[in-house]
């Protein structure tokens, strides 16, 4: 074998090397924005017909939002037909977009002093 042959034999294995690892990646390349996603869901979020107030928009922020953003809300009661919500769009990490979604949603429900609405909880992040 000659050197040619050995050189070329070289670039080839490193080409397929680089190739995998290209492929193998995670999240290379350009960061996708996350506008239109409606994430993570952990519980489905349901809006009553007629609702008012702030929460629908809450939420259609949330999926509008570019960056990671998270969306918490009280669990919906059937009986008395009303959330409690939070949100918090385009912070740093999915992780502390979650933290203060969820501080939101704690916070409007002792503004509100609502007791039978249940607990904030996340009902989706990206």
């Amino acid at each position: 074998m000659g050197l040619a042959m050995k050189s070329l034999s070289i670039k080839r294995a490193t080409m397929s090397v680089l190739a995998l690892l290209v492929a193998s990646a995670p999240n290379v390349g350009a960061a996708e924005s996350l506008a239109g996603s409606k994430g993570d869901s952990r519980f489905p979020v349901y809006f009553a017909p007629g609702t008012i107030g702030g929460c629908g928009k809450n939420y259609k922020d949330y999926v509008a939002a570019g960056g990671h953003s998270a969306y918490a809300m009280t669990p919906f009661n059937w009986a008395t037909e009303f959330t409690i919500c939070g949100a918090y769009l385009n912070a740093t990490s999915q992780k502390a977009a979650g933290a203060l979604a969820l501080k939101s949603c704690q916070s409007a429900r002792s503004k509100y002093k609502v007791t039978t609405a249940g607990a904030c909880a996340i009902a989706a992040s990206k």
